[in-house]
C-alpha cells in the first residue's frame, strides 16, 4: 500500500533541498580545509535539517566577525611604546623574527627582564606581593580560577587593592570558570570587583560559543610589571599542600616594554567580553628598559589570530639547525607539526619531546599514545616524564630561541582556544629552560613498548585518536 504525497511532503523536499544547497555554498565560500568543507558538504545532504541546524550552531566563525567589528575601535594600539623599544634582530634568527612580526603585527621589543618560575608554591606568593604593591590597577585573566583556598587568597588581595583605589579587572573563562556556577565570579561581584566571564551564556543561541575557551593566564600590575604562562589559579597548584592529583607548572614574571603588548592582549580579551575599553596612562604607561632581552607576545584564536602560535612554531622548526626541545602536557599535534618535526628529525636535528607518563585527561593520553610512532620512526626522542603532571607548556630551539605560554600542542589550543604564548630571544633563557627539560627526561620511549601494548590497548587508543580534534 503506497500513501499519497501531500502538499507538507512536497514542502519537507523542498525544504531539505534548500537547506542543503544553502550550507553547501557557504562551506564552498567559506571553508578552506578540504576535509571540513567534504564533512559539512555530507552532513547537510545526509540530514538536511539537522546538519543545517549543526553547521548553524558550529560550523559558522561568528568570533571572527565579532572580532573584525571590534578591533577597529581599540584606540590603545602601540600606545605606551617609545620607539627606542623596537629591536631589529640579526643573525640566525632574523627570518624567524622577521616573519613572526609581519604575522602578528607586533613589534620584537627590546629592553626586557624575564624570571622563571616554577610550582603554584613559589609563583602564587609572588602575584599576590605584586597585587599588594599595585598602584594604579591590576588586569587579571585565568581559565581556571577556583574559589579555594588559594583563590580566597587573590580575591582577598584584589579586594584589599580595590578598596584603596586600584582599578580591578578580573576575566575568568566561561567554561574553565563553572560553566552552571562560577563561586569565583560571586566571590568577586560581592566585593564589588569588576568580574566578566568570556563568552558565556545560557541562551541556547550562544551556544555555538560553549566550545570556544578563553585559556590565557595574564596578570599585569599597574600596566608594569606582568606574569603569563601556563598556571591556573587552584590549590592544586600548591604541591605543598599533598592534593589528590597535583600539578606542577611554569610561569613567567616580565618587566620592560613587552608588558605592553600584554596588557593589549588583556584589552582586546576584555573589550570583547563587555564592550569596554581599557585606556590611558592607567593601563598603558610610558615603560622603561628593564634588561636587555627582545620578546615578543604571539596571540591566536578562532578570530583574527587564527593559526598564528602555530604557525610561529611551524616556522622555528623549519629553520631549526641543531635541536628543537618541547615540553607539554597534551600532545596531539596535527598533520603540519607532525611532518615539520619529522622531517627536521631526518636532516639530523635533535628532537626532544617531553610528555607527562599520566596527565590529568585520560582520553588525551589514549589519543596520544596512538599518535606517537612516526615520532619515533623518524628520529625523535620521546620522553615520558615522572609524576606529579606538569603542565607547562615550554619549546625551545637551537639553545636561542624560546616559545613559552598557554597553548598546549593539540587542536583545541592552536585551533579553537584563545591562547598567548611568548617568543624570547635569548640563549641565557633558553639554557635555563633546557636544564629545566633536562631533569623531566626520565624515561625514554621506545618502539617495543609501542608494540607490547595489548590489541585491545591499541585498538582503544587509535579509536579514541578519532576524536582528538574534540578532546
Amino acid at each position: 500500500m503506497s500513501w499519497p504525497i501531500t502538499l507538507f511532503d512536497y514542502f519537507m523536499i523542498v525544504l531539505r533541498v534548500c537547506l542543503a544547497v544553502a550550507v553547501t555554498l557557504h562551506v564552498l565560500r567559506t571553508k578552506q580545509n578540504t576535509a571540513a568543507c567534504a564533512g559539512w558538504i555530507g552532513v547537510s545532504w545526509l540530514m538536511p535539517v539537522c546538519g543545517a541546524l549543526l553547521y548553524l550552531m558550529f560550523g559558522i566563525n561568528r568570533v571572527r566577525r565579532l572580532a573584525r567589528r571590534l578591533v577597529s575601535d581599540h584606540h590603545w594600539r602601540d600606545r605606551g611604546l617609545a620607539y627606542h623599544a623596537r629591536y631589529r634582530l640579526k643573525g640566525d634568527f632574523e627570518p624567524l623574527a622577521r616573519m613572526v612580526g609581519k604575522l602578528t603585527e607586533r613589534p620584537l621589543l627590546g629592553g626586557n627582564a624575564i624570571t622563571c618560575l616554577h610550582d603554584g608554591d613559589n609563583i602564587y606568593p609572588r602575584m599576590l606581593e605584586d597585587i599588594a604593591s599595585a598602584r594604579v590597577s591590576i588586569l587579571l585573566c585565568s581559565y581556571i580560577f577556583r574559589a579555594d583556598r588559594i583563590g580566597d587568597q587573590f580575591v582577598e588581595a584584589l579586594a584589599l587593592a580595590h578598596a584603596r583605589g586600584v582599578a580591578v579587572h578580573v576575566l575568568v573563562d566561561g567554561i574553565g570558570g563553572g560553566y552552571f556556577f562560577s563561586g569565583i565570579a560571586r566571590a568577586l561581584h560581592a566585593r564589588g570587583i569588576p568580574c566578566h566571564r568570556f563568552m558565556h551564556s545560557l541562551l541556547p543561541w550562544k551556544m555555538p560559543f560553549i566550545n570556544l575557551r578563553n585559556h590565557r593566564k595574564m596578570l599585569i600590575i599597574d600596566g608594569r610589571i606582568g606574569f603569563m604562562g601556563g598556571l591556573n589559579i587552584g590549590e592544586e597548584n600548591l604541591r605543598r599542600l599533598r592534593t589528590k592529583h597535583p600539578v606542577a607548572d611554569t610561569h613567567f614574571r616580565l618587566e620592560g616594554p613587552v608588558v605592553h603588548q600584554l596588557s593589549e592582549a588583556f584589552a582586546r580579551d576584555w573589550s570583547f567580553t563587555c564592550g569596554e575599553q581599557l585606556d590611558g596612562e592607567v593601563y598603558f604607561p610610558e615603560l622603561e628598559r628593564q634588561g636587555d632581552i627582545p620578546m615578543r607576545v604571539v596571540t591566536s584564536g578562532p578570530d583574527n589570530d587564527l593559526e598564528k602560535i602555530e604557525f610561529s612554531m611551524l616556522q622555528a622548526i623549519a629553520l631549526s639547525r641543531r635541536s628543537v626541545r618541547l615540553m607539554t602536557p597534551y600532545f596531539l599535534p596535527n598533520e603540519r607539526l607532525v611532518s615539520e618535526l619529522c622531517l627536521a628529525a631526518l636532516r639530523g636535528v635533535e628532537i626532544d619531546i617531553i610528555l607527562p607518563k599520566r596527565s590529568n585527561h585520560r582520553l588525551i593520553d589514549y589519543a596520544r599514545d596512538a599518535s606517537l610512532a612516526p615520532f619515533l620512526t623518524a628520529g625523535c626522542r620521546v620522553w615520558m616524564s615522572r609524576p606529579p603532571f606538569n603542565h607547562a607548556k615550554l619549546m625551545v630551539v637551537d639553545e636561542a630561541w624560546s616559545f613559552v605560554g598557554s597553548s598546549n600542542i593539540d587542536a583545541r589550543s592552536l585551533r579553537l582556544n584563545f591562547e598567548i604564548n611568548l617568543e624570547i630571544y635569548s640563549e641565557s633563557v633558553a639554557q635555563e629552560l633546557n636544564a629545566f627539560m633536562e631533569r623531566h627526561r626520565t624515561r625514554r620511549l621506545t618502539h617495543h613498548a609501542l608494540d607490547s601494548m595489548s590489541i585491545v590497548r591499541k585498538v582503544r587508543n587509535a579509536l579514541v585518536r578519532l576524536f582528538s580534534p574534540y578532546l
